[in-house]
Order: C-alpha cells, then structure tokens, then sequence
C-alpha cells in the first residue's frame, strides 16, 4: 500500500485552484481585429474590389474553354487553368476560347569540375489569346514561369524532379493567366 494520500486528500482546504488561462487570441484579438475592420473599410473607400472575392467574376471565367495543347507541359497548364477558372472542360456552352502556346527552354546553371550540369533552370512561357465566341480577338498576353531542378545520378530521378519542376512552372502560369484574365474581365465593367 502506498504511502502518500489520494490526490483529492493531498490539496489543502483553503487552496483556490488556478485562475482559468485566457486564450492568446482573446488577449491579442481586439487590436488585430480592430485593424482588420478599419484596413476593409478604407479599402472599401478607396474602390478596391478583390479580383475573386464574392464571385463577380466567376461566371465570366467559368465561360472560357480552354483549347488543348499537344505538350505534357500544355496538358498540365489546360487542366490546372481548368480548375482554377471554375470551368468544367467542355466546348459546349462557353462563351470564350483560351488558345494557349507553350515554349520551354532548359539551361544548364550549375556545372562540376568534369563539366557534368548538376542543376537545371525551366524557363517555360505560355502565350494565350482569348476569343468571343465569333473568333473575335478580345485579349492575348504572355506568362513567363522559371523552375529549377537539380540533376542526380539516377536518370529516373532526374526525370521525375525535372516533370515535378515543370508541373510547378505550369501551376505558377496558369495563377498568372488566371489573373490576367480576371484583370481583363475586372476592367470591362
């Protein structure tokens, strides 16, 4: 049997148990919310409007059929822009066609004393032009994405980095065609 009393014997009768913690977000949430509040209503001001906030611009970007493209880069690029306009992939029913054009360059940046290339930079640039559903020219741009990736011994590793580092590069221009797109849309009301 042991010798010490049972815990709820140990504490003295006149001991008050601890106050109760206050939260970090009680303590520092009225400053940070008070700036939160006024940054929006001098935003609010000013005229700005958030690009994709509320969805003004999400049927008009859901409208655009993006064209396939013949490359793995393309491919990756047509599915992600696919995803971020909200649209479903479908030539039925759009309003607008995306024709996209990808071009990649890979240079070798990082050289060993045996003159081996170690490290590669991916500059892979999409040029788009968007068209009305007449063939009507509306806008074109282009995106410029660098990706780097490092060269192993293993050929199936060096692959598999150098597809991730272009799947990377295609998520940036697709974010940055979005953007453009919604800039475009934003500026026509």
């Amino acid at each position: 049997m042991s010798s010490f009393p049972p815990p709820s014997l140990s504490r003295k009768r006149s001991e008050t148990p601890p106050p109760p913690a206050r939260s970090r977000a009680r303590r520092g949430g009225g400053p940070a919310l008070a700036a939160a509040v006024w940054g929006r209503l001098f935003l609010a001001g000013c005229g700005f409007h958030p690009l994709y906030g509320g969805g003004k611009l999400a049927p008009q970007l859901a409208a655009i059929y993006v064209e396939p493209v013949a490359e793995r880069d393309g491919y990756e690029l047509r599915n992600q822009l696919i995803d971020l306009l909200g649209s479903d992939g479908r030539e039925a029913g759009k309003a607008y066609r995306l024709k996209l054009t990808i071009s990649q360059v890979s240079n070798g940046v990082t050289l060993q004393n045996d003159a081996t290339i170690t490290r590669y930079n991916d500059t892979v640039t999409a040029t788009y032009v968007l068209t009305d559903g007449r063939g009507k020219e509306m806008t074109r741009g282009s995106q410029t994405s660098l990706s780097s990736f490092n060269v192993s011994r293993s050929p199936y590793s060096s692959l598999v980095v150098q597809q991730d580092a272009d799947r990377r590069a295609a998520d940036d221009l697709a974010d940055r065609i979005r953007m453009d797109l919604g800039a475009y849309f934003g500026g026509r009301r």
